[in-house]
């Protein structure tokens, strides 16, 4: 795997498109509403049968959040009324009961997240409350490598607040901060200091975590080149093992709190380019592996070790060293994988409410993955991964003639292997250096779904561009 990317302006402004994540494949759009509880119970009872158990990942969605940042789309409820968690956690404590019973006990978890919204909303004794539940419905593993993770709002927590953490278990830690210039603060409103934001970074690392993530994003308003540079510039010298430098995409018809932003403000295209190659180049200097896609690693953290040992997975919470899992997603909008489907809960909190106060798993859509679509998963699975394709690996596993097979596929990369993007080398497909910042558009080649019609009952999907 290449731990470097080449960047080349013509090129990324050519193939800055829309796109998708490929968080998973098929993406999340292509779920089907007559995919619910039956089928969710069916898919469970099925990754049972396995002889080996496969292991669990689990993921729990906390969605309130103290004050709007600006730029945010993810699903979150604004209050400071404290309370709210109290109801939520009687229902989140059902589902779990619920969803346990689906799955044999000799099934460990390897892999708890909490995610948001801002999962510090909940107190430290609510943690601990919520981590008990689950630990008396699951069978956790007792491995070292096991990982419990949890996103953190550094302004709404301080070292004792960590070191509280982990007292409970965790032992990852990521923190938003997007950038420390005051005035692109002021623009998304998100007023967070350098101070309380290295406070808790070095909590978690006297207190054992084993890694600290840090968020940025270029893109921003008012951002610039020799401010965000600052911003890298303090980061680094924080240490974070990894850090995720995510594109701005500005899509306020689909996020209410974006349209408090004026586009005007917004850098020019030429800018956000800039923004993100003087990332890419302080990052690189300080000695942080290209992971791929938006996330860097530092060499000895076990994401940049996973992706040496081609063990490198990823799924809804981003990059991890857990392949050999099934994902069960728990509150609002969560999405689990679980064998050959997938499955979402409802993203408003009244039909998740609904469903739990009558006794019923919380799906509201999803769809089982037909051949055509676990290959297709797999293949792209490698290429985010490793910035491979390994043809031969894939002609022996499905027994199918690669060329024959995706014909259609390689006339559409075959554009993007005149422009340097791909090399073809004997068994394999190999993103360059220069393909590296452009896996998605390589992998959209290969992404059957993007050529059939839009249902008309449905919105067309809208994804971010790629750059």
């Amino acid at each position: 795997m290449l731990s470097t990317a080449a960047f080349d302006p013509v090129l990324l402004r050519r193939y800055d498109r829309p796109g998708p994540r490929y968080t998973s494949y098929p993406t999340a759009p292509q779920f089907q509403a007559g995919f619910g509880e039956v089928q969710l119970r069916d898919a469970a009872r099925a990754s049972n049968g396995d002889p080996i158990p496969r292991r669990l990942s689990l993921y729990v969605h906390v969605p309130f959040c103290m004050s709007p940042c600006f730029y945010c789309g993810c699903n979150r409820i604004i209050t400071r009324d404290l309370t709210r968690s109290e109801p939520y956690l009687a229902r989140l404590y059902r589902e779990i009961a619920m969803t346990a019973e689906l799955f044999d006990r000799d099934r460990e978890v390897i892999q708890l997240h909490f995610g948001g919204g801002t999962p510090n909303f909940l107190s430290p004794a609510q943690l601990q409350e919520l981590v008990d539940c689950l630990r008396r419905h699951f069978s956790f593993s007792s491995s070292p490598e096991r990982d419990l993770s949890i996103e953190l709002d550094p302004r709404f927590i301080d070292p004792a607040g960590i070191a509280a953490l982990a007292d409970i278990g965790f032992n990852r830690a990521s923190l938003g901060v997007q950038d420390f210039n005051p005035v692109v603060q002021a623009a998304v409103n998100r007023i967070q200091s350098v101070e309380e934001t290295r406070a808790v970074v070095e909590a978690c690392h006297a207190h054992g975590f084993r890694s600290v993530n840090i968020d940025l994003i270029y893109g921003l308003p008012k951002q610039t080149v020799e401010g965000f540079a600052a911003t890298l510039d303090t980061v680094i010298d924080m240490r974070p093992e990894r850090l995720a430098v995510y594109s701005y995409a500005h899509l306020p018809d689909l996020f209410k709190a974006q349209r408090q932003i004026d586009a005007a403000d917004l850098p020019s295209a030429d800018t956000k380019l800039a923004l993100l190659q003087r990332a890419i180049e302080k990052l690189t200097d300080a000695g942080y592996v290209y992971i791929g896609m938006d996330h860097f690693a530092l060499p000895d953290d076990e994401l940049a070790r996973a992706q040496e040992r081609g063990s490198l997975h990823r799924n809804f919470m981003g990059y991890t060293t857990h392949a050999d899992s099934d994902l069960v997603g728990l509150g609002v909008s969560a999405i689990s994988h679980i064998g050959d489907s997938f499955s979402q809960n409802p993203r408003d909190l009244p039909s998740w409410q609904i469903a739990i106060d009558q006794g019923h798993l919380p799906v509201f859509r999803g769809m089982r993955l037909d051949e055509d679509d676990l290959l297709r998963a797999d293949l792209i699975q490698q290429l985010m991964c490793q910035g491979e394709i390994p043809v031969t690996a894939l002609e022996r596993r499905y027994a199918i003639d690669f060329e024959s097979y995706f014909a259609d596929s390689l006339a559409r990369l075959g554009p993007l292997a005149d422009d340097g993007l791909v090399r073809r080398e004997p068994g394999r497909i190999l993103a360059t250096t220069r393909g590296r910042l452009l896996l998605r558009n390589i992998a959209m080649c290969f992404d059957r779904y993007l050529d059939q019609p839009v249902d008309a009952s449905r919105a067309a999907p809208r994804f971010s561009r790629a750059i």
